[in-house]
């Protein structure tokens, strides 16, 4: 028997749309990762098997670090301790910070790659004619990958650029249904 005269024609065409729009995010995730890894943790603030502790505030903020004053616990009477010195430092704050900072750039760069290559393998799939399931699946994956970089960057966006996020996701939706099924 043929396979033209197959019934289940339609599912494997879904089956290849949905397989080639997975397969197509996950080939950018590790291309990006492979190109570009991400900040990690151990690059901005060493770890040391022993611990220094920073008793008070000037050698806390001396190692880069940030004092935070306990004033919920009363010092106890008789003690050499101010309540200014009650407290404890957390040692990491300013490397935390860098990383912070080169984390949030990260997923900015990551978003904006993202973008581009939606973009593109929406196009792609709008212009390729070879198959209507490698066309659909790349257009597919084109919008999975804006779902993907809006998430990932969703939280270090400000309310403006998650306007503009989900502003254009909109449109290029709409562009890309009108273009590709008038009738």
């Amino acid at each position: 028997m043929e396979q033209t005269s197959f019934k289940g024609k339609g599912v494997i065409k879904w089956a290849l749309t949905i397989g080639i729009a997975i397969v197509l995010n996950l080939f950018f995730a590790v291309g990006i990762e492979t190109v570009t890894p991400a900040p990690e943790y151990d690059d901005f603030c060493e770890q040391k098997q022993v611990q220094e502790v920073y008793d008070n505030e000037t050698s806390c903020v001396e190692a880069g670090g940030q004092w935070n004053p306990d004033l919920s616990k009363p010092v106890p009477s008789g003690s050499t301790r101010t309540q200014a010195e009650a407290g404890y430092c957390n040692a990491h704050f300013t490397c935390g910070m860098e990383f912070q900072d080169a984390t949030e750039q990260y997923a900015q760069n990551v978003f904006v790659a993202l973008v581009v290559l939606g973009a593109l393998a929406m196009l792609v799939g709008y212009f390729l004619r070879v198959s209507p399931a490698v066309s659909a699946g790349l257009s597919y994956g084109g919008v999975l990958t804006f779902v993907i970089a809006s998430m990932r960057y969703w939280d270090a966006a400000g309310d403006l650029v998650r306007l503009a996020i989900v502003g254009l996701a909109l449109v290029a939706l709409i562009i890309v249904d009108v273009k590709k099924f008038k009738e």
